[in-house]
């Protein structure tokens, strides 16, 4: 990987194109009565992916970019899950039919917050609303802190298969700059726990770029995670975006590492679980290479969606709770993000969402092309465009942030294919925002590329 490149484009602040177009583009013209529409408008025979905001923690990581709030009163987390428990009931009737399930994921916050037996009657629910495979993938994530031998029963008996673990840092210096002690025994007690309950797909979460993190502190974290044998690391840059997120006001600034260290730590991290056996998948993936993840790279059917890269082929997501976003063949749908307003609409028998946005035939192309960048490392323009009745030349010329790329040996064009050079891969996401019609670089809404 190149030190100049990261200097060049590591500042830059990019989306990591967990859809397109991202977020920020949403708009209050998709609503309720839109989504409603779409809902009752999905294909016979269509399948989903189900994913809910669980948006609660007992204390707050500083370094947190997530919609959640802190709780101390477990009567709000109850009231919580039987709104859940109703909108998707809610959303299962304006379907009009019991769909196929292939995907569940609890996000957060903190799903493992909810009390056993409510975890329990939501998964009972969605059972009853939609018909879950026996073989679907039903992930949860996990703070390692707070995780109950009564909780790990309740998902073993709910089916629960997945867990990703947020691990950050062990090192403790950084741990208390960021508001998150959690030792390394914690957390290999919750693997021994989760492997001996049955479920065996682990995930662990890392973060570089965190206040008085080194490349020393980060392999030595990377050397005590592989101890405990996860199949997957998820690897993420820390978003300092403190305008947005106020309570990273509490993280010092002045000890937060800049563009090259930031790179350097990546890097080893890379290298180190490279050399561990663990196969690199797209920016921020690594997993085992028998894993379904690993093999998915490997036959170029990997996608990416808002839980990061996937195995998951489906073309919808049905987002429950505040904040969820889904995803239909007609576009994204948000909900409110304020829990209050979010469990008035459906205490009132209405869709909660907030906003969303219609695709275009343009967006589709482009979302395309953005995907395989992101999860191939290249795009064939001429197959992506041919399938979507465009041709390549002018997708091309539309691109202009494309010639820096190409003349700093970043991306090497051979016809029509596009491929990004393999010591530059650490900068895919400013390849893939050449194709990006939306974005304004002015607008600083997105974390730093490197």
């Amino acid at each position: 990987m190149r030190t100049d490149l990261a200097a060049s484009y590591g500042e830059e602040r990019l989306p990591r194109y967990t859809s397109y177009p991202t977020a920020p583009h949403f708009s209050p013209a998709v609503g309720p009565d839109i989504y409603a529409e779409w809902l009752a408008r999905l294909p016979a025979g269509a399948s989903a992916s189900l994913y809910l905001h669980v948006p609660f923690c007992r204390e707050m990581c500083w370094y947190c970019g997530c919609h959640t709030q802190i709780v101390r009163r477990d009567g709000l987390i109850a009231s919580y899950q039987r709104t859940l428990r109703s909108e998707i009931a809610q959303v299962s009737e304006t379907i009009g039919r019991r769909i196929k399930v292939e995907h569940i994921h609890f996000g957060g916050g903190t799903p493992t917050i909810m009390a056993p037996e409510a975890f329990a009657e939501l998964m009972a629910a969605m059972r009853h609303s939609f018909f879950v495979l026996p073989s679907a993938e039903i992930a949860v994530e996990i703070d390692p802190r707070t995780l109950t031998s009564e909780m790990v029963e309740a998902m073993r008996l709910s089916g629960v298969n997945r867990a990703s673990l947020g691990v950050q840092s062990f090192d403790p210096v950084v741990q208390r700059a960021i508001n998150r002690v959690q030792s390394y025994e914690q957390t290999a007690s919750v693997v021994d726990r989760l492997h001996r309950a049955g479920i065996n797909g682990i995930n662990f979460d890392l973060i570089y770029g965190l206040p008085h993190q080194t490349v020393a502190s980060c392999l030595d974290t990377v050397r005590r995670s592989l101890e405990l044998g996860p199949d997957r690391f998820s690897v993420f840059g820390y978003a300092h975006v403190p305008d947005f997120k106020k309570h990273q006001r509490l993280i010092n600034e002045a000890v937060l590492p800049d563009g090259l260290a930031r790179h350097d730590q990546a890097c080893a991290i890379a290298n180190a679980l490279k050399e561990a056996g663990y196969v690199q998948i797209g920016l921020d993936h690594f997993a085992r290479p028998d894993d379904a993840m690993a093999v998915a790279f490997e036959e170029r059917t990997l996608r990416r969606n808002f839980q990061g890269y996937t195995t998951d082929q489906g073309e919808v997501l049905l987002g429950f709770g505040a904040s969820a976003i889904g995803h239909l063949p007609q576009g994204y749908v948000q909900n409110q993000v304020q829990i209050g307003a979010y469990a008035q609409s459906i205490a009132a028998g209405r869709l909660a969402t907030a906003k969303g946005y219609g695709l275009t035939d343009d967006d589709r192309l482009r979302a395309d092309i953005i995907e395989r960048i992101m999860c191939e490392f290249s795009a064939d323009l001429g197959d992506i465009c041919a399938r979507h009745g465009a041709e390549p030349e002018a997708m091309l010329q539309s691109a202009a942030r494309l010639k820096p790329l190409i003349s700093d040996g970043i991306v090497r064009l051979d016809g029509d294919r596009l491929a990004v050079a393999s010591d530059s891969r650490f900068l895919v996401r400013s390849v893939a925002a050449a194709f990006d019609a939306h974005l304004d670089p002015a607008k600083q809404l997105h974390s730093r590329a490197v």
